[in-house]
């Protein structure tokens, strides 16, 4: 079984590679399509990796998972830039930038029901983590580590945080925009546990008077 799922990922990565050439062979050797041959290996290689974590042992799927996320990284694309000039003209009017962002769920949806024609949620679970970095579970274990001791619905609610800006991060234009999503996120993860009187390990120790301090003058 492993053999076959191997077999499966290595022939379509060979024929996304084969797309390339040529595709290249019919370009000319303009800045523009360079950097469109470019572009395209670097979302082949993107999508090659969502292959290898899913396994899929059905090749149909597995054609169907490799046109469905590569047609998202090209729908991403031209939807910023189509919108990102407007998104930073009209930043100061919340309805306007609404508005805008509504079209881009429209892609964002439209993504997902096409993944769970041939994945369960756990797979689908997969390939949004993989498209952002795996940044879920990355600060889920950093907050796991600086509040040892959190509750199971603060643990809960930093998930569910977490996962919501996961899906906006989806939709990003680049890995500087996916980051500063989650930065956005642990704002409100750090509000939201201040609210609740949880203290960090690190800010415990520095509130907490030294037991072996000497006596006042």
């Amino acid at each position: 079984m492993k053999r076959t799922r191997l077999f499966i990922f290595a022939a379509i990565f060979a024929t996304g590679l084969a797309r390339i050439a040529n595709g290249a062979d019919a370009v000319t050797n303009s800045p523009a399509d360079g950097a469109e041959v470019n572009y395209t290996k670097a979302i082949e290689g993107r999508t090659a990796d969502i292959l290898k974590i899913l396994a899929l042992a059905d090749t149909n799927k597995a054609v169907h998972v490799h046109d469905a996320v590569m047609a998202q990284y090209r729908s991403l694309r031209a939807w910023h830039d189509e919108n990102d000039a407007k998104l930073k003209a009209a930043k100061a009017d919340t309805n306007v930038v609404a508005q805008i962002r509504s079209s881009l769920k429209v892609v964002h949806d439209a993504f997902l029901a096409k993944l769970a024609d041939d994945l369960s949620p756990a797979q689908v679970e997969q390939v949004k983590d993989k498209m952002t970095y795996g940044k879920v579970q990355f600060t889920l274990n950093g907050y796991l580590s600086a509040y040892p001791g959190l509750a199971e619905e603060h643990k809960q609610k930093i998930l569910e945080i977490l996962k919501q800006a996961r899906e906006e991060a989806m939709d990003g234009g680049s890995a500087d925009e996916k980051t500063a999503v989650f930065q956005k996120a642990k704002g409100k993860i750090n509000n939201y546990l201040s609210k609740q009187g949880v203290q960090s390990e690190k800010k415990k120790k520095t509130s907490t008077p030294a037991t072996n301090a000497p006596p006042p003058q």
